[in-house]
């Protein structure tokens, strides 16, 4: 909430009337919670604490369920993240192809660790277990595109091809 007598930012007030149309849309809803969880990740990019009071007093829940909720669930994010969401497989089809290496590399291309978000916001990177691309081992993939049989080598390209 902005304090009394500073304008709202014309993004934040969008962002909050969307918020306020996501309450009256679930409104009386039993089992709304994941849902509103769900919607205001859409709407902020990640949940904001001041977010997720504001559903707490919503819904009239103990701010600590919500908290709980959100921290249970691996698709809901407490800090921003980039634009670019990378995911590094380290399966076993991946992993018996060199997949550590890749991941290595990758963080050296994007400059950050497992589950870190570059300053400009432009690159999340993250390890997964499995992305189901086993025949194209080893694989990452950005956003929804799937990259497969790499070498490190071919990794700056590849990121540069995002901005």
């Amino acid at each position: 909430m902005p304090e009394a007598g500073c304008a709202q930012p014309a993004e934040d007030v969008q962002k909050e009337k969307e918020l306020q149309d996501l309450f009256a849309k679930w409104s009386g809803v039993k089992g709304s919670l994941i849902p509103i969880l769900q919607g205001a990740q859409e709407i902020y990019g990640y949940l904001p604490k001041e977010v997720l009071l504001q559903i707490a007093r919503e819904l009239k829940l103990p701010p600590s369920r919500v908290f709980g909720v959100v921290t249970f669930y691996a698709q809901f994010h407490l800090e921003p993240r980039g634009r670019n969401i990378v995911r590094v497989c380290l399966g076993t089809a991946c992993h018996v192809r060199g997949a550590s290496r890749i991941f290595e590399r990758m963080q050296d291309e994007v400059g950050v660790g497992d589950g870190e978000t570059t300053e400009d916001l432009r690159f999340t990177l993250e390890t997964v277990a499995c992305l189901g691309c086993c025949g194209l081992s080893p694989v990452v993939m950005i956003n929804d595109d799937t990259h497969g049989r790499l070498e490190p080598d071919k990794l700056r390209s590849i990121v540069n091809q995002y901005e």
